[in-house]
């Protein structure tokens, strides 16, 4: 049976964090792996989860299973931070997931349940996993036109004119903020847009939110999702808690489906058959902590507090390495870096750039110039400032 199996294409990102294992040099600078770093390289553990984790260890009495949807509270707790009250609690169905890898699984998984013949529409560029699970699936896919190469922001002229080609059923997949892998984000006034146009079309928007408070904000960030939640019918929300509670190991996701009070039901009924099907019972422990941190004022002040913290210094790196490249090229070329959010930009190096970027000066970024920002300290920004200046045309 095994002889049957063919080689699988390696993973880029998990081929990147290999080479810089394996690269001597002491002067390496890592761009690559999408984790949040604080300024000595560190991923560190949230002072509220660390909190909650002592409490969780001395109250916990059972290692039982939960529902098959996962624990009531947990939903309850991050689909307040998510939609805020925007929708009425009789429109929403939940379930946890492994992660957020786990919650746009299950919703692809809905969509192939509920409506084979829909087609999933991407933005072009996204994560690398959206479309590798949308052909595993089988699932019909199609590209909106998202970032433009000159500018380094959104075409969203393009974007809406692509979305115009959208059929009543489809799912139009969006980055909630932060996008990924570019930093670049919609207006509010054009996600106004997107709503209208995905309501004229009868399309069902699916939101990837995995960088909520890593943006512009905690509650600025969930403003998009918010207003597609309360403007379109049906929607689809896949959340993360790895970047925004630092729990990475934990795997905790949430997918969130929005219908009519009357489709409810059925709607949750067949998120946990499918939860069923795939894992049986979610996992826990970082859903707990989580629903431990939301549940207490106290601690849930001091998140607040540690992800603006996180937030700002990522806004700091970006504006000092835009400084720092204005200052070295005397242009105003780089500016983007500054105006994009988030862990992520892409740095419009070619892959012949990026090569030498690593090969000379030791820095790792993915082939299309996907740079983590959240990898760059007070030190490394000037090296990559001059090493952009002095590689990439």
């Amino acid at each position: 049976m095994f002889d049957a199996l063919k080689p699988q294409p390696q993973d880029k990102i998990l081929k990147l964090i290999q080479m810089f294992r394996d690269d001597p040099r002491p002067g390496k600078i890592d761009l690559g792996v999408g984790v949040y770093k604080d300024a000595t390289g560190l991923t560190p553990v949230m002072r509220a989860v660390r909190t909650a984790g002592k409490r969780l260890w001395e109250s916990e009495t059972s290692k039982t299973y939960t529902g098959l949807a996962g624990d009531p509270a947990f939903h309850a707790a991050l689909s307040g931070v998510i939609l805020g009250g925007s929708v009425p609690q009789d429109r929403i169905a939940a379930v946890a997931t492994p992660g957020g890898t786990g919650a746009i699984r299950q919703a692809l998984e809905l969509i192939r349940l509920a409506s084979p013949a829909a087609r999933v529409w991407l933005s072009d560029p996204t994560w690398p996993n959206h479309p590798s699970i949308i052909r595993y699936l089988g699932i019909p896919m199609a590209w909106y036109r998202y970032f433009d190469a000159q500018t380094r922001g959104v075409d969203a002229e393009g974007m809406l004119a692509d979305l115009g080609q959208v059929a009543a059923g489809d799912v139009v997949l969006l980055h909630g903020c932060c996008h990924n892998p570019t930093g670049a984000n919609l207006t509010l006034a054009e996600w106004a847009a997107v709503a209208d146009l995905l309501v004229a079309r009868g399309a069902v928007p699916l939101i990837d939110l995995a960088y909520q408070g890593f943006g512009d904000g905690l509650e600025a960030d969930a403003a998009p999702v918010r207003a597609l939640a309360a403007r379109c019918p049906e929607v689809l929300i896949a959340a993360s808690c790895s970047k925004t509670f630092g729990i990475y190991r934990e795997r905790t996701g949430l997918l969130i489906g929005l219908g009519t009070s009357a489709q409810r039901g059925l709607i949750q009924e067949n998120l946990a058959f499918l939860n069923r099907q795939n894992y049986s019972f979610p996992p826990d422990h970082g859903a707990r902590l989580v629903t431990l941190i939301l549940e207490d004022p106290a601690l849930t002040a001091i998140w607040t507090q540690e992800l603006e913290e996180i937030r700002l210094n990522m806004l700091g790196l970006r504006q000092a390495l835009a400084q720092e490249l204005r200052r070295l090229t005397g242009s105003e070329r780089w500016d983007f870096i500054a105006r994009h959010r988030g862990m992520f930009s892409v740095l419009g190096a070619t892959g012949a750039e990026v090569e030498r970027l690593r090969a000379e000066r030791g820095i790792y970024m993915v082939s299309d110039s996907r740079m983590n920002i959240a990898g760059l300290n007070a030190a490394t920004v000037p090296v990559l400032a001059r090493a952009i200046a002095d590689i990439v045309a």
